[in-house]
């Protein structure tokens, strides 16, 4: 959570570290918010509900430029404003109308459905960096909370059979338009994170989990929380160099989800790679590129799962800008606008996002002068 990001005037020598401070801390948002867009036509015995309902709990684009960058020891604050405008084909669409029950189990006949769904959601993350270190790298524990609407409709018809108790088969055509709106919280998502840094080279790993505390029920077509347990954990890379700019970062990880005990239904494991390549025009401007990749790599699971093994793509890219500056002598801000455009979507939605962060840290200490005369030939 869905995944995915300051320097002042500072001495030639505390560049790295003061472009650190500004996004190191950083911890983008893994809420997943449930609800999906589709339109299409679907053979019902052929349903794929690959991530129950098209929903996962990584939002790609979690992670971005610098991601695996040591920060500042201290707390940080990030604010986060996030648009998501979905759209996905009719095997979810006809997923989703089974979910919460809108179209029986049991039935053998055609789908013409639409689902949209359009998500503004406002994130708050907290982080606090270890100045100990720990396994020789750099520790940070952060905790993150949502707070938006969700606005989903469901509009499409169904003519087919259905099998009752006895075995007879019925005729069946249903024709429904669902709209439904929720403003309400969503789940809490930690982390835990390690860094390294070695000249240019930077290294990460880390764990994090969702807690449903948010607003779901599986009857209900849009939700802000996905209803289950689910832990993700993974190690990224970032190559950095302060003297020309240039800047890369990929971070993998998997997510292992547990079963939803509303539905008993269990998504399979999820892999998913976020990238960002930038180039720092000045101390203060960024400018490049991010992307996603995500595939759902297991099974779908459970007595709830009523259509096998269908597996979730979707891939992402799109453009990014950054702004560093300072606050007062101790503060850096750092602002950062990046948006996807997804494609190659399989039984998942897909659309558009656009991620607004702002994020406030200590500011990267400047080095002590040094008291020895200077020499020079």
């Amino acid at each position: 959570m869905k995944a995915t990001i300051k320097p002042v005037a500072v001495r030639a020598d505390s560049d790295a570290s003061s472009i650190a401070a500004a996004v190191g801390s950083l911890f983008r948002s893994t809420l997943v918010v449930g609800s999906i867009a589709v339109g299409s036509v679907a053979a019902l015995p052929e349903i794929a509900r690959a991530d129950e309902g098209g929903v996962s709990f990584w939002i790609p684009g979690f992670f971005g430029s610098l991601a695996a960058v040591p920060g500042q020891p201290g707390w940080s604050v990030t604010e986060i404003y996030y648009h998501d405008s979905v759209s996905a084909s009719g095997n979810v669409a006809l997923a989703k109308a089974i979910e919460i029950g809108q179209i029986p189990g049991s039935l053998n006949g055609t789908v013409n459905a639409n689902v949209n769904a359009n998500v503004n959601l406002g994130f708050v993350a907290a982080t606090y960096v270890f100045a100990t270190p720990v396994l020789g790298g750099q520790a940070s524990a952060s905790l993150l909370a949502a707070y938006g609407n969700n606005s989903s409709s469901l509009a499409g018809s169904f003519a087919g059979t259905v099998t009752g108790p006895a075995g007879n088969s019925f005729p069946l055509l249903l024709s429904n338009n669902i709209n439904s709106s929720l403003t309400a919280f969503g789940d809490l998502v930690p982390q835990f994170a390690l860094k390294w840094n070695s000249g240019v080279n930077n290294y990460m790993t880390y764990v994090t989990a969702d807690l449903p505390a948010g607003a779901y029920q599986s009857t209900r077509l849009a939700n802000l929380g996905i209803g289950h347990w689910a832990v993700d954990a993974g190690g990224g890379y970032t190559y950095f160099d302060p003297k020309t700019g240039h800047e890369f970062s990929a971070v993998l990880g998997f997510t292992y989800n547990f079963v939803n005990p509303a539905t008993q239904y269990q998504n399979g494991v999820d892999m998913h790679l976020d990238w960002g390549a930038s180039q720092f025009l000045t101390k203060q401007w960024q400018v490049g590129l991010v992307g996603y990749v995500y595939q759902e790599v297991g099974c779908d699971s459970g007595s709830g799962d009523r259509v096998g093994c269908f597996q979730s793509r979707v891939l992402g890219v799109g453009p990014q800008v950054g702004y560093i500056f300072p606050i007062g002598d101790k503060l850096q801000g750092y602002l950062n606008l990046k948006g996807y455009g997804e494609f190659d979507a399989a039984n998942r939605p897909s659309g558009w996002n656009v991620w607004l962060t702002f994020n406030l840290s200590p500011a990267a200490a400047t080095p002590p002068t040094s008291s020895r005369p200077m020499f020079t030939k």
